[in-house]
């Protein structure tokens, strides 16, 4: 086994675990997930059938990845952060099929904070930051800062994790010699 595994985790046969990807206490990997190289998945993590995850991703304590769900390179997903995949869901007539499920995708590098929640439909884009508590029910921008309730475009930030300031200029250098330009209010593009 190529991947480390804890005592207590469940990961069933037919799940694809990549090299040097750790996964820790109480988590349970569906016989269809597919997990890339060097994750981290914290306690108590759930990933579906039929869930893409890409390499170097950190999923923190509680959280659990529907079918639905991809999540490209270097995503981070922050404690108890909740993705949803259905749009109408009832008790009485449930929704399980992968026709049922919508889909979230979390592009290279997006950071979410924890207790925030992701409604299926969406897509972060490359480098987005989702804050702590926020409810995303749109699709967020590359690079941008959101927060709130629901989530609103506060900021921007570099792939690095610096925060960007066009006040003075619609280009800005981040603390990695990395240019950015903001191109329209809800645009900025990595241009080195």
């Amino acid at each position: 086994m190529e991947y480390f595994k804890h005592e207590t985790a469940v990961v069933d046969e037919g799940a694809q675990i990549g090299r040097g990807t750790r996964i820790w206490h109480f988590c349970h990997i569906s016989a269809k997930a597919v997990i890339g190289e060097n994750c981290s998945l914290g306690q108590n993590v759930y990933v579906a059938n039929n869930v893409l995850i890409g390499n170097g991703v950190k999923i923190q304590n509680n959280v659990s990845v529907y079918e639905g769900v991809i999540l490209e390179d270097y995503v981070f997903c922050g404690p108890s952060m909740v993705f949803t995949n259905v749009l109408t869901p009832r008790s009485e007539f449930p929704r399980n099929s992968s026709a049922d499920y919508g889909r979230i995708l979390v592009k290279r590098g997006a950071s979410i904070g924890a207790n925030a929640t992701i409604v299926t439909g969406v897509t972060l884009h490359e480098g987005a930051f989702v804050a702590a508590g926020a409810v995303v029910t749109r699709d967020v921008p590359a690079y941008a800062i959101v927060a709130g309730v629901p989530a609103r475009i506060i900021g921007w930030m570099s792939a690095y994790g610096d925060r960007l300031d066009f006040s003075q200029s619609d280009t800005v250098t981040d603390s990695q010699g990395h240019v950015y330009q903001k191109v329209g209010p809800y645009e900025v593009r990595r241009l080195v």
